[in-house]
């Protein structure tokens, strides 16, 4: 492997197209301003860089990049990409992943509008993420002790796990498919509408007119919490051990709750069962 230490590039295509390299403690900017820096590459190790210039890891395969910081100019930085281990690294420019597949990121920040669409097969472990629209129609997601911020998360995802993480966001998992989250926070309005096959499994949920128009919908051992006009038109099989605002029109199912709410029926077609189980 070619070891390139404490360099600094900013032209165009950089390195484009190297096999077997080692880039420790390297700058890409400079008045160039060139693009692509590690375009069409293999085999590359990354150690300890600052990107501070556009795309530079497009088309790679048996990329690692660790202790490293891509700027907030260092936008659409990993498109196209596989087989890539993330850690201890800063990703701040807009659409920092997309397209890519196989993708072990830990210990990193991310703070990137529209980040993670359309990649398959990504874990995710020790991470903070700021961000719109993330990881919108991915696939394959393994998420532990990940804390979000951002609106529009997890739409149209599917086949994925969640476990010990903290999601303060809006309009999540909208139209996700086969997901399960386990022990975990999931803050904000209008939450999971129209998903189907989705588990929450000892999860604290908060915010208004969560879980509607859902099929195979399932809470296990959950918590509400200022939760109202709940499971509206949703197919639901639902424990929940605190009380809820309100519940609206549930289309089928049974829906266990400990003290008595305000249960709306003014549709003809909500068939659904809310069971008190009050002690």
């Amino acid at each position: 492997m070619t070891l390139i230490e404490n360099k600094t590039f900013d032209m165009e295509r950089a390195l484009y197209g190297s096999d077997g390299l080692l880039a420790s403690k390297c700058t890409f900017d400079g008045p160039a301003d060139g693009e692509s820096a590690l375009k069409e590459c293999h085999n590359i190790q990354v150690s300890e860089c600052y990107f501070n210039l556009r795309y530079p890891f497009w088309h790679d395969n048996m990329l690692s990049i660790s202790g490293s910081e891509m700027t907030e100019k260092c936008r659409a930085a990993l498109w196209y990409s596989s087989d890539i281990d993330i850690s201890g690294s800063k990703l701040h420019g807009i659409k920092a992943l997309r397209e890519c597949k196989n993708v072990n990121m830990r210990g990193c920040d991310i703070i990137s509008p529209e980040f993670g669409w359309s990649v398959h097969n990504i874990t995710m472990k020790d991470c903070t993420v700021q961000g719109e629209y993330f990881m919108m129609r991915s696939t394959g997601l393994d998420f532990n002790n990940v804390q979000l911020d951002g609106k529009y998360s997890f739409q149209y995802i599917e086949n994925s796990v969640f476990e010990n993480c903290v999601f303060n966001t809006k309009d999540a998992f909208w139209h996700a498919k086969d997901v399960t989250i386990k022990n975990s926070i999931v803050k904000g309005e209008y939450l999971a509408w129209y998903c189907e096959n989705v588990t929450f499994e000892n999860c604290k949920i908060t915010g208004t007119q969560p879980l509607c128009y859902c099929k195979g919908l399932k809470l296990v051992n959950c918590e509400m919490y200022d939760a109202d006009l709940c499971f509206e038109k949703s197919e639901t099989e639902a424990v929940i051990i605190t009380p809820v605002i309100s519940i609206k029109n549930p289309l089928s199912g049974n829906i266990y709750i400990p003290s008595a709410c305000e249960v709306i029926r003014d549709d003809s077609n909500s068939k659904g069962k809310v069971i008190v189980n009050e002690t």
